[in-house]
């Protein structure tokens, strides 16, 4: 189905690059860059860092507090923030400048995805609210980048819309790590639709934390003395429909206020004309913030043609009406205006924000209107008492403060389920090779550090273990750490000597078992801190070799059951319960077997051996695990003798396993 859903893009595809060329009559920065929409990345953006994606304007603004957030929070992560739209990227660079690197997202082709993120290489990916691409998340999902979905909302509308094409639900869900959700009505619906339990969580919404342009109060001063003493109405985010009405109850109005002034604020660039057109057929004075830039002393409507500048019209407003919500076209956001302390008026379809109308219906912070004769009413009403309307705001203002804090929940959330995103790791490239390795083991690592024959001329080889490939323990300053180099077995093996057909850098081998080890160590999982990794490219082929840290003083389960004792039954019971601790994290275990289970001499049992592993939605994988660990047990007793192992040592085992999900299961 996704291969289907790419053909279908690639077929409109020249579709969408001629309404970039019809956009670009308005914005001709729409013909510019366009390399960026096919994933080629600027020149000189540093990789290893975040990405985060604001599709557009509102998205950007909803997104800054975030951005703010993750900027003091990994100081040493470079943050890419991507966006679609020309005025975004006005937007993006104007409030952020060079903290930030920027660029546009690419078209959702699989090639294109793989390429920036592969020229990226992020830690982690941000999107906000519902900007899900099949093909960038199935381009994160191969190449094992963790996606959080923040500011996510999901109306009852959209539900069902997601519930008619399942096809495309179970492409997008299983790739989302973390799911931030504005409200719990939003949770419960992406848990219905498919949503891990463990991958979601309330974080509240974003927009309730709005941040206002480093030069706003320059920018304020300069509009306010062409706004002093008019009535201010502000109609934000129309649409076709709306403004017609807008105009006629403007006209209804100005006998009584003849100071009366009406901004629109038409939600899409390509109405611009229109609405000016249609204004000027009513007869009425009009000046254009494209044209005149601010309003005449005697203009009866100003039209706001212009975008970024929507939150300084409603400083300036008395009275706002929010758009989108006189057609069925479900509502836009009211809490940038309240956060400027005004109370809204807003027509009666709001679905998309549902949850929040009612919130505010119940304290009689926003007043409805379906027709130009109850708008008249409305805007009448609030003009006949200034105090009331004054007050109404300052309550509006209040409660847009109250619920704040979305940022930083959204933020401590990210640290606390991705908790490796701040391990302090470093890459670098040659040619041939790729590294990642972790500076507190490394300040620096080339080629040879990877090869035995440099461990033996340091001195510093300690030995080797020989299995089914063979691995090697070496000391680097106070660590002990083992050298492995990925094997290939099989025919296959025989005939192209361990070298696996090329993949992106971060979907190798070697670079994702290095940065999943990093990423559960930070959660508090018992498995081997990594210290360094190798790609190395050969043509259409690559080796990969790894170095992790050594587990002191301990012994893997086979070794321990046939050379030394039986274990108790509450080591049993604690083997168990660190194989749950993994399955809560929804990480699969490519070859859980007695071998990759370790006790050591303080009873600590831990978890080695993760490649070909990863996160994984939920399924019947979880008992396979436990499944090939039994018949692990089963298959050394059969050939070692002694080999302390009994079928009744099994029980123990799983009672821990279930005792630690049902400790989760009560915490949650």
């Amino acid at each position: 189905m996704r291969w289907l859903y790419t053909l279908l893009l690639l077929l409109a595809l020249p579709l969408v690059l001629l309404s970039f060329v019809w956009r670009a009559r308005h914005d001709s920065d729409y013909l510019k860059r366009w390399g960026e929409r096919f994933g080629v990345v600027p020149a000189g953006m540093q990789p290893g860092g975040i990405v985060l994606h604001a599709v557009s304007v509102g998205e950007v603004v909803a997104a800054a507090p975030l951005i703010e957030q993750l900027l003091s929070s990994y100081p040493a992560l470079p943050l890419t923030v991507t966006c679609t739209t020309p005025t975004g990227s006005a937007r993006l660079l104007q409030q952020f400048g060079g903290r930030v690197q920027h660029c546009y997202l690419p078209f959702d082709l699989p090639f294109s995805n793989r390429r920036f993120l592969q020229r990226l290489q992020p830690r982690l990916l941000v999107v906000m609210e519902t900007e899900l691409w099949p093909n960038l998340l199935t381009a994160a999902r191969q190449q094992q980048i963790p996606l959080v979905v923040a500011n996510a909302r999901l109306s009852k509308r959209s539900a069902k819309g997601y519930r008619r094409f399942y096809w495309l639900t179970r492409l997008l869900l299983p790739a989302i790590r973390l799911l931030l959700a504005q409200d719990r009505a939003s949770l419960r619906r992406f848990r219905a639709l498919g949503l891990d339990a463990t991958a979601g969580a309330l974080a509240g919404n974003l927009k309730y934390e709005m941040q206002l342009p480093a030069d706003f109060a320059i920018q304020q001063a300069h509009f306010s003395p062409a706004f002093s003493g008019r009535k201010v109405w502000v109609a934000a985010s129309t649409h076709a429909g709306e403004d017609e009405l807008m105009v006629q109850a403007y006209q209804a109005l100005q006998p009584q206020l003849p100071e009366l002034l009406l901004v629109l604020v038409p939600r899409h660039p390509d109405r611009f004309s229109q609405v000016a057109n249609l204004v000027q057929k009513h007869g009425l004075r009009l000046s254009r913030r494209s044209v005149q830039r601010l309003p005449a002393a005697d203009s009866q409507v100003f039209l706001a043609d212009s975008m970024g500048e929507l939150l300084h019209w409603y400083a300036l407003a008395d009275v706002v009406f929010i758009g989108g919500s006189l057609i069925e076209r479900g509502g836009h956001n009211p809490l940038e205006a309240m956060a400027f302390g005004k109370s809204v008026l807003s027509g009666p379809h709001v679905f998309n924000f549902s949850s929040l109308f009612k919130q505010l219906e119940r304290q009689q912070l926003v007043s409805f209107a379906s027709t130009a004769v109850e708008l008249e009413q409305q805007v009448r009403q609030q003009f006949a008492n200034d105090e009331c309307r004054l007050q109404a705001g300052l309550r509006a203002q209040q409660f847009f403060r109250e619920h704040s804090g979305a940022a930083r929940r959204s933020v401590a959330l990210i640290g606390s389920h991705l908790a490796g995103v701040n391990i302090p790791m470093k890459q670098h490239q040659d040619k041939q090779n790729r590294y990642w390795f972790n500076p507190d083991f490394f300040q620096h690592i080339d080629a040879e550090q990877f090869e035995p024959a440099y461990w033996q001329q340091q001195q510093a080889a300690l030995g080797q273990a020989n299995g089914r490939s063979t691995v090697w323990f070496v000391r680097q300053g106070e660590h002990e750490l083992v050298l492995r180099h990925y094997y290939r077995g099989g025919l296959i093996g025989k005939l192209n000597k361990d070298k696996f057909l090329c993949e992106p850098t971060l979907a190798s081998r070697a670079i994702r078992e290095f940065r999943l080890l990093a990423d559960l160590h930070a959660q508090g999982l018992p498995v081997p801190r990594p210290a360094a990794a190798r790609m190395r490219r050969h043509g259409l082929f690559y080796s990969a070799d790894i170095l992790v840290e050594r587990i002191p003083n301990s012994t893997d389960l086979a070794q321990l059951l046939h050379k030394e004792r039986a274990l108790s039954a509450d080591e049993w019971r604690e083997v168990g319960r660190v194989i749950a601790r993994l399955h809560q994290q929804q990480i699969f275990h490519s070859d859980l077997n007695c071998h990759n289970i370790l006790l050591d001499k303080a009873g600590k049992v831990w978890l080695i051996d993760f490649d070909k592993c990863g996160p994984r939605s939920e399924g019947r994988w979880k008992q396979q695990n436990l499944d090939r660990l039994l018949r692990s047990f089963n298959k050394e007793k059969s050939k070692l003798s002694p080999f302390h192992w009994q079928a009744s040592d099994w029980q123990p085992l799983l009672a821990g396993y279930q005792e630690q999900l049902q400790e989760q299961s009560s915490a949650a």
